[in-house]
């Protein structure tokens, strides 16, 4: 495989590795070494890359499983998983406080979520990736998913209504 046809195969979903790594790694800085150490990998496996059925969904797999070793890692004992691609420029000061408030919370949540729902909402609802792919990226059944990302919700929509009702009787 020449560069050019690399370029091709793997350059539509780089962003998709990096939100991924950005969601398990917090900071910016590591989440793009984690995106540059896979595309550096998939570069040293162009050759027999042609034979991987989909492309994309391996290397989701291979960046998920390598932030997750860097988690577990000494040196990233300061890492923690957080989300922050929120943002809109049309509201009001007050109401920009109030739904960044409200994105802190989910991520506080997500934090505090089991590792499979963590990821299951993650690829679901931040990647909107379909049911099928989910399950290949994280080889687990149909149903295992649903159930997964039923409790993940559920926990988030419980945790958020306490916060936002807390003093409310």
């Amino acid at each position: 495989m020449k560069q050019s046809e690399f370029l091709i195969v793997v350059m539509p979903f780089k962003d998709k590795l990096y939100r991924m790594a950005k969601r398990l790694l917090v900071s910016t800085e590591e989440a793009e070494d984690a995106t540059q150490e896979i595309l550096l990998k998939l570069w040293s496996k162009k050759q027999i890359m042609g034979t991987y059925n989909n492309v994309e969904a391996f290397a989701m797999t291979m960046t998920k499983n390598f932030c997750l070793d860097r988690l577990k890692s000494r040196q990233a004992s300061n890492l923690k998983l957080v989300h922050s691609n929120y943002g809109d420029n049309n509201t009001s000061l007050q109401k920009e406080v109030e739904a960044k408030d409200s994105v802190d919370w989910v991520e506080k949540i997500m934090e505090e979520l089991p590792e499979q729902q963590k990821m299951v909402l993650q690829l679901r609802d931040v990647e909107q990736y379909e049911y099928e792919e989910i399950e290949a990226l994280l080889d687990m059944k149909p149903t295992a998913i649903r159930v997964a990302l039923s409790r993940a919700r559920k926990t988030v929509r419980e945790k958020l209504m306490q916060k936002h009702n807390y003093g409310i009787a």
